[in-house]
């Protein structure tokens, strides 16, 4: 092989490898390196630290972006949940005036209710009043008394509590008292009254008996009338009669006309003294017809017998009594109804 020649080392070459041979050459070389590297890398993290700040930046940019967005819609929302709210507090006013007019509207219905429920059981109290003071009907006064205690509850009023205790005392008062036929007794003078009109007179009946014998005599012969005749003119030469014993009275027939009005006024006052609870008069009237009944009328007939029995019997009963009051609860009921007056004014 052919051998390389020898290197010539001129002067420069010389001086250029004692430079790459000094350390201190060596250590300025790494140095710079060093710098370089350095510099490379500083200008490396500077380029992505000005990418990454321009990635923030863009990302800054797309949150204020976003949050301006969300920042008009929480403002969007916010309005329009001011407005509902607003809606909501007009519709709640509204709401409490509807609520306080239902109310005012409540209390009106609730007082006309009770106006109403007092506006009918006080005249039912008045009546029942009336039927105790001028009638003296119990029953009547009981029955009417009941009737306004359902009255009341059936309204289901609280408030009306004592006015129906007031009326339970009076109940039971009435139930406690010894009951009187005010009406059937006056339906029985009514009765005997209209029965007037058809009872015989006892100079009727006479008279047509003297008819009947009148007209049996004329049947018989000549000679047997010559001796009738003669016996009956033999007999009042010499009579004998009992004078204790009430013959007939004669009346002529305008008078037995006003006999039956005179009877029928007498049994109407009597009627009115009972329904007066005047018993005196009352009983007095009732004597006074019997009499004239047995002196005027026929005692045989059945419809003489039948009044005669009828006035006996009224003038057995009794008609005086203790009528109770129910002023307590006609009272109460004005009590309230004032009061409930005065308090709406």
């Amino acid at each position: 092989m052919e051998e390389n020649p020898p290197l010539i080392q001129t002067p420069k070459s010389k001086a250029r490898a004692a430079w790459v041979k000094n350390p201190l050459f060596l250590i300025a070389l790494v140095l710079v390196a060093a710098l370089a590297w350095n510099w490379v890398d500083t200008r490396t993290q500077i380029s992505g630290l000005r990418e990454e700040l321009a990635r923030r930046l863009r990302d800054s940019d797309t949150d204020s972006r976003d949050a301006r967005l969300v920042a008009r819609q929480v403002q969007d929302s916010e309005r329009e949940m001011q407005t509902r709210l607003a809606q909501l507090e007009a519709q709640l006013t509204q709401s409490q005036n509807q609520q306080v007019a239902l109310e005012a509207l409540y209390q009106e219905l609730s007082r006309s209710r009770d106006e109403w429920v007092l506006a009918e059981v006080e005249p039912i109290l008045v009546i029942a009043e009336q039927q105790l003071q001028l009638a003296g009907n119990v029953q009547a006064a009981l029955v009417a008394l009941q009737t306004a205690d359902s009255r009341l509850a059936r309204s289901d009023r609280p408030q009306f509590t004592p006015l129906r205790k007031v009326l339970a005392k009076d109940i039971e008062r009435l139930k406690a008292t010894a009951m009187l036929d005010i009406p059937g007794l006056a339906l029985k003078l009514e009765q005997v009254i209209a029965q007037i009109d058809a009872l015989p007179l006892a100079e009727d009946v006479r008279a047509a008996a003297n008819v009947a014998n009148a007209r049996a005599h004329a049947d018989e012969g000549f000679w047997s009338r010559l001796g009738a005749e003669v016996w009956g003119e033999l007999k009042q030469l010499v009579r004998v009669q009992n004078v204790e014993r009430n013959e007939p009275a004669l009346l002529a027939p305008s008078q037995s006309f006003f006999l039956r009005e005179n009877l029928k006024l007498r049994l109407l006052d009597a009627r009115l003294a009972l329904l007066q609870r005047d018993e005196q008069t009352y009983r007095d009237d009732l004597k006074a017809a019997q009499s004239w009944v047995s002196r005027y009328f026929d005692a045989q007939a059945k419809t003489t017998q039948s009044a005669g029995a009828s006035l006996k019997q009224l003038a057995s009963s009794a008609i005086s009594m203790q009528v109770p009051s129910i002023a307590e609860s006609l009272s109460a009921v004005r009590n309230y109804k004032l009061t409930r007056e005065k308090a709406s004014r």
